[in-house]
Parts: structure tokens; sequence; C-alpha cells
């Protein structure tokens, strides 16, 4: 089974030619470019992982590990295509990130690349290398089923509904995919199977159409596998005996031993500064966004709709070098700034006059610079868990659980902070809810006076009238607020740069790790 992403020398095979210092001056004339050569030699790739999970402290340190490619080599010049053959799961891919520098420091790699007969060390591959992805178009709102199902109707040619059922269920055995075959195919937006199992689906359809299987491994029965093993490796041994492998081997020598040799065409370093990727990134993100009508009114009443789309937009452009993760993380939070000052004020001018709060011009001011705080605190927090955690489902879940435990803990309208125990008095000024609370008390209630029935009634003979003043209330619910009225904003705002901080380290010790 043939892979055929597109993998390229910076300026060769037809993509772009980079000359290094031989650029022409404009109106010179044109000249043919150089030819180039890119060499694979002896290529080696290996990972390994712990037996027992990591707090299994007497087997930790025992590991397997598993070989994904070994001894590859290959040889390929400009204007020419190669095919790279085998099953899935037989390393086709690794091969590509491996030569792309997409592995990172991820694994074993052993093994030489040459281009244009110059070794390349390993942080140089990225520099010297293109790597277009495959995409997979499938109906997103058929199922796994019916998707096999209609293509194995056009693609065999005669049989009952029995045969075209039994041979679908029998391929979707061979690729594991029987466990979601009645789910949708899905996409970004309708969810649906994982990208993984999408592959296996685009593989599923084409193996319906019985190709050229010579290269796979079949475990559906140990017969089968020792058989197939077999013809793999009687395939491999006939390879190595061939002319073109000894040709492939002589040429890389011979490239490695030319007294002069091209320069590798490596891909400009003059690329733009933090900044100015930080102003293309904003851009872009809000130019994707304000095209859609709809996507504007729903990021207007619901948070967070775009991030898991742009974490893997983020993810595959930073592994190709155009920029570090943090760098998007802080452009989409300087985009979300806007839409949650709109977001806000809606909300506020509605739910302020609707409810007849401190009809004051200033305590609406301050009402609403209350909520956009936690409006923001909870998108750069949902940011921040995104840098360690991968699946935005969870991540969400946890931000409503942190948000509830917030409101619980550091409000005060469950329990009087003052009565609770000492840790958890102590967690609550470790809350954005405590600050926020508080403020919305003080803005409600100062000033305010209280009458129960008529004026000579005292307050003691009417339990349902235990306070008179405002001042009264907010001494009772958060003792000196209103001496802190300033304070509490500076601190609840202060959370929005900590976890900006927080979240581009996050980021940054993402992008080491994967990069190891």
């Amino acid at each position: 089974m043939g892979d055929l992403s597109s993998l390229t020398p910076g300026g060769s095979m037809g993509l772009q030619v980079n000359r290094g210092s031989q650029s022409s001056l404009e109106g010179a004339p044109a000249t043919a470019p150089e030819p180039h050569s890119l060499g694979i030699l002896h290529a080696s790739y290996s990972v390994s992982h712990r037996v027992r999970p990591w707090w299994d402290i007497t087997s930790c340190r025992q590991q397997w590990t598993r070989q994904i490619l070994k001894d590859v080599s290959l040889y390929v010049e400009s204007g020419q295509i190669m095919c790279i053959l085998g099953s899935s799961g037989s390393g086709k891919t690794t091969l590509l990130d491996a030569m792309s520098g997409r592995l990172g420091r991820a694994g074993t790699f052993l093994g030489e690349v040459y281009v244009n007969g110059r070794a390349l060390r390993r942080e140089q591959f990225q520099d010297c290398f293109s790597y277009v992805l495959q995409s997979d178009t499938l109906l997103s709102s058929l199922t796994v089923r019916e998707t096999l199902h209609y293509t194995a109707l056009l693609a065999i040619r005669r049989g009952n509904p029995g045969s075209f059922q039994k041979k679908v269920e029998a391929v979707m055995a061979e690729l594991s995919l029987s466990h979601v075959a009645d789910r949708l195919i899905g996409n970004y937006s309708l969810g649906g199977i994982s990208t993984g199992e999408r592959r296996r689906v685009s593989i599923a359809a084409q193996l319906l159409q019985d190709p050229m299987d010579l290269t796979s491994v079949d475990t559906q029965s140990k017969e089968r596998e020792i058989e197939t093993s077999k013809r793999v490796q009687m395939i491999e041994s006939a390879y190595k005996k061939s002319a073109i492998c000894h040709k492939t081997l002589k040429n890389i020598e011979r490239m490695k031993h030319l007294k002069t040799l091209p320069m590798v065409p490596f891909k400009t370093k003059d690329s733009p500064g933090v900044f100015s990727k930080l102003g293309v990134l904003l851009r872009r993100v809000t130019r994707n966004l304000v095209r859609n009508k709809l996507a504007v009114i729903t990021r207007l009443l619901q948070n967070l709709i775009m991030v898991p789309v742009l974490r893997a937009v983020s993810d595959q452009e930073s592994q190709d070098g155009l920029y570090q993760k943090w760098q998007m993380m802080l452009a989409y939070a300087l985009h979300v700034l806007p839409f949650s000052v709109v977001a806000t004020m809606i909300f506020s001018s509605v739910c302020y006059w609707t409810l007849g709060l401190h009809p004051e011009v200033a305590r609406f001011g301050y009402f609403s610079a209350a909520l956009l705080a936690p409006h923001l605190i909870g998108e750069f927090l949902t940011l921040v868990l995104l840098g360690i955690v991968q699946n935005p489902n969870i991540v969400n879940s946890v931000v409503a659980l942190l948000s509830i435990a917030g409101v619980l803990v550091g409000s005060g309208f469950l329990r009087n902070i003052q009565e609770m125990p000492i840790p958890f008095k102590i967690i609550s000024y470790f809350t954005f809810q405590k600050y926020c609370s508080e403020i919305l008390v003080v803005n409600e209630f100062y000033g305010l006076n209280f009458t129960c029935g008529s004026s000579n009634v005292s307050v003691t003979t009417n339990p349902m009238c235990a306070f008179t003043q405002g001042i009264q209330f907010i001494e009772k619910t958060c003792p000196g607020a209103t001496s802190r009225f300033t304070m509490n904003f500076l601190i609840l705002y202060s959370f929005i740069p900590a976890l900006v901080i927080l979240g581009i380290v996050v980021f940054k010790i993402r992008d080491h790790l994967i990069s190891r």
C-alpha cells in the first residue's frame, strides 16, 4: 500500500527552488534549476515504553522496545516520484516523519540522511524538507458501515446483498473498525470517529476493491499470519538482492564521495520576528471567524468553540517550524478580548436592568467589569488546561468543576467564609469567585436602606427583617469588603495576566516535551 504524502527537499522535485547564495538578480537571464538528490542510508527507528504504570515502583524501570524502521535505504533525484510500499502500521508515515524532522527527539533514530551528497544533522531535517500530509475525504453524515457498504456496491461487480455485507464486516474486522461500525464518520464540527479511525475507513474502502495485497501480514489467523509473513520476508530478501537495491546504495555512496557537491537547499532563515508572527496569527484567527456570521453569533453566546480546531492547526504548523504553540495561544488570547467584552455587555444590559438592580450608570459599569473578568479567566484557564490535557471535552468538564468548586468555596453564598474550616478559608483566597462576589455584594448593597412594615415597628419583633441597612448585610456576608472594593478589583484582574503567563509556560513546556 503506497503512502503518497509529499516529502521534498526544499527547492527540489517541483516545489520551490532555493539556490542559497546563488540567487539571481532581477532581470538576469533565467537558469535551469540545479538537480538535487536525496539519499537515506540504513535508517532505523525504535521507541521504548514502560512495561508498567509509573506508580508501579517495582517495575517502573522495565521497558519494552518496538522497532518501527529497520535498515531502510532509498535514493531519489529531482524530477522523480517515489512510492513507499508497505502495509498499515509498517512504518511508512514514521519514515516520512523521521526524514522531515517531525519526530523531534522522541525514540532512537539511527542512519544517515544525505542531500546532494552532504550529510545532514538531525536538527537540520526540518530546515530542509517540507511535508504535505494526507487528508481523508469521506461523507461526514454516513456511518462507517454505510460508507463501506456503498463503496462495496460501487466496487464489486457481482454478488448478493449477503455477500456484500459479509465482505464489509470482514474488512471492518481486519482494520479494527467493528466497534465503531454504526457511528457517524463526522468531522471537526460534528464529532464522530477519531482521525486514526477515519484513516482506517479510507484504507478499508480501498481493500474492498481487492488490491496488489502483497506486503501486508494477515493477522486474522495464525496460519495466515505465518504464510503472509513468509511472503513479506521473501519480497524483502528478493529486493535486497536486486539490481535496483544495489544501484540505490551505489548512488548514495557515489554522491558521498563527489569532490564538488551542490549546495544543500535549506529553507530560508529570514523568518518574521515574534511580534510579526503574533500579528499574522491574530489577523488570521480573526478573519477566519468574522467571515462566518453564524460563527460570530455563536462565539458571542458560547465560549471556546474554536479552541480545539485552533490547537489542531497550531500542532500541525508548529511541527512545520512556522511558529511556536505559545504564540498561537497568545494570539487567541488577544482575539478573545473584543468578543468577551461584547458578550459581557450584552449579558449585563439584559440582566442588570431586568433584575432591577441599583439604578446607577456607575454601578452598572462596576457590575459589567466584575463579570468580564470571570469570562476572560474561564477562557484562559481553558487554554492553560488544553496545554496539558489533549481531550477538549475533559478540559471543559474540568473548567466547569473548578468553577463550581470556586463558587461553593469562595463566594460565601453557600456558607459564610468566616465560618468555614481553616483549610477551606485559605483555599478561598486562591479563587477568583471570592473577589468577584465581594465586588458584586458591595456594588449592590452599599448605601441601601431597608424597611420592615411601618417605621415604628422594631426590627427585633420581626424575624424576617434582620437588616435595616445594606452595610449590615455586607459586613455579615463578607466583613471588610467595603474597604477592599478597589483591591478586590486589582486582585480579580491579576488572575488574567497570571493565567496568560502560565499558559505560555505550559505551551513552551509542551513544545519542549514534544520535540524530545
